[in-house]
């Protein structure tokens, strides 16, 4: 691996565009070739999560929406398909409408480090675009590895929550990189396609605080929509801002660091394998994946707590992320209102504790229905349960070895006698260090569990066969990625949608 610094320049200073970090984040997707098999073979896994929790939140009102908008823009063949339907469309609506279902339910894979990130997101563009442009499934899983390793690059070396930046501006420059790879463009390509994508993802974090809306599950489909088309028109020969990352006016000097930033971005030399996507993990459970392991641990609470009214506290000793994200160091309300939409309460780790602690499971739809997050005793317990900020699980957090860190934290259960019960889990038992790693039948498990109802199981089956052989699949294969559903509900759902301009 190779340490690259970055920092800001002045004009003045005319920095080499081979000196830049877009150049050097194009150079190592263009240069993404043999395939290590591990990583591949993960691949085939996240694009078996990807479309599970897709189809599972096909009939939610944000996905139907844009669907609806995607289905509008109708195109000439080949075009992408949109999940749900067999309509295909212009490849960058077909990224946002296909984006926004991946992401709705908060289900799919993350990864944590300076940053944090749900890599999969790269997957719906990349995948839109191959459809579109003819290529097979080598060439996606080509593209897919290069977004991951980019996409881990930047979460390890620039953090953007610290300035209050939504993580998807790490994902437009991933996604720029992996359509790069996928196409076998040029680094001077990627390089004008990854500033434009940088340039106009750039966000505030305003939409994951507070009373959170349903932009949380449209900002990364919209992240791949614009680079998609940031990588069309630098195919056209178009520039974009440059140097997006190091100019005097650019991204690390007035949204990050400042004029004397310093970051450290490790990439993999030349011909070394992309293994970054190992390092990455998924959900078992849909919610934040900081409170994961809280899952995990509130079941495992379960056995020791007895009567759940006789609790009268439950603090949750947890890192300076986690704490200060989803749980009451956030400062926000809403984590605790019971009227509180899905998108907040899937980001309230008091809610999601005291849930699990009262069911001993956790379920996509039933654990943040509406009645459920009413319910008296719940919202009771809920109110008793605080969250503080622990040194040494903020350092853990943060541990550079990925075997090492840890995402989870200790809860302090004091009952009404006084009695004081503890337990602290590190991982998530999915984790990769965890008590029951995600492998190939999870993934699998996990897909029919969440297309129960949806996708009739012989249709399943044909789905995990297809995907399972990515690697040779042609570019007429790739329609069996997108499995036939039952279109009844959904056109239910569509017919009692407002009409927009489209």
């Amino acid at each position: 691996m190779i340490e690259h610094p970055v920092h800001v320049h002045p004009s003045a200073d005319r920095l080499p565009r081979e000196e830049q970090l877009a150049w050097k984040l194009a150079s190592v997707a263009v240069g993404t070739e043999e395939l290590d098999a591990d990583s591949a073979a993960m691949a085939v896994n996240r694009v078996i999560d990807n479309t599970a929790v897709a189809l599972a939140s096909l009939s939610r009102r944000p996905v139907a929406v844009a669907r609806a908008q995607a289905t509008a823009h109708r195109a000439a063949a080949p075009g992408a398909t949109v999940h749900g339907t067999r309509t295909r469309v212009s490849p960058e609506w077909a990224a946002w409408a296909n984006g926004t279902a991946v992401r709705e339910l908060d289900f799919h894979d993350t990864y944590l480090a300076a940053d944090y990130s749900h890599p999969g997101d790269n997957i719906p563009p990349l995948l839109a675009v191959a459809q579109h442009t003819g290529r097979g499934g080598a060439d996606l899983l080509r593209g897919i590895v290069a977004a991951y390793e980019i996409h881990v690059a930047l979460v390890k070396g620039i953090c953007l929550h610290e300035h209050r930046i939504d993580h998807v501006a790490h994902l437009g420059a991933a996604t720029a990189c992996g359509l790069g790879a996928m196409l076998r463009l040029p680094a001077g390509t990627v390089y004008q396609a990854v500033q434009q994508a940088v340039h106009t993802t750039t966000a505030t974090r305003q939409s994951r605080k507070g009373e959170i809306s349903s932009w949380k599950a449209y900002a990364p489909a919209f992240a791949g929509k614009a680079a998609v088309e940031a990588v069309d028109r630098a195919m056209r020969g178009e520039t974009s801002p440059s140097p997006i990352y190091e100019g005097e006016d650019g991204v690390l000097a007035w949204l990050l660091d400042g004029p004397r930033a310093a970051y450290t971005v490790t990439l993999p030399e030349p011909g070394e394998p992309r293994r970054a996507i190992l390092d990455t993990y998924t959900k078992e459970h849909s919610a934040e994946y900081q409170a994961q392991a809280v899952i995990d641990l509130a079941r495992r609470l379960r056995e020791k707590t007895g009567p759940l009214e006789r609790v009268r506290s439950v603090v949750l000793h947890t890192s300076h992320h986690t704490h200060r994200v989803i749980g009451s160091g956030a400062n926000d309300p809403q984590k605790y209102d019971p009227c509180a939409a899905r998108e907040t309460l899937d980001h309230s780790v008091p809610y999601i504790f005291a849930v699990a602690l009262e069911d001993g499971t956790w379920h996509h739809e039933r654990s943040y229905a509406p009645e459920r997050a009413r319910r008296a005793e719940t919202v009771a317990l809920w109110q008793r349960i605080t969250t503080v900020e622990d040194p040494e699980w903020t350092r853990r957090y943060h541990d550079p070895d990925p075997a090492r860190r840890a995402f989870g934290g200790r809860a302090v259960v004091t009952l009404d006698d006084g009695t004081v019960i503890e337990d602290e889990l590190a991982v998530a038992d999915a984790h990769p260090a965890g008590a029951r790693p995600f492998d190939r039948p999870a993934y699998a498990g996990k897909f029919r569990t969440l297309t129960d109802g949806v996708v009739a199981p012989g249709e399943q089956d044909r789905f995990l066969a297809t995907a399972e052989r990515l690697a040779v699949l042609t570019v007429e294969e790739l329609d069996g990625l997108f499995p036939e559903v039952d279109a009844r509900a959904l056109r239910d759902v569509d017919a009692r949608l407002p009409k927009g301009l489209f």
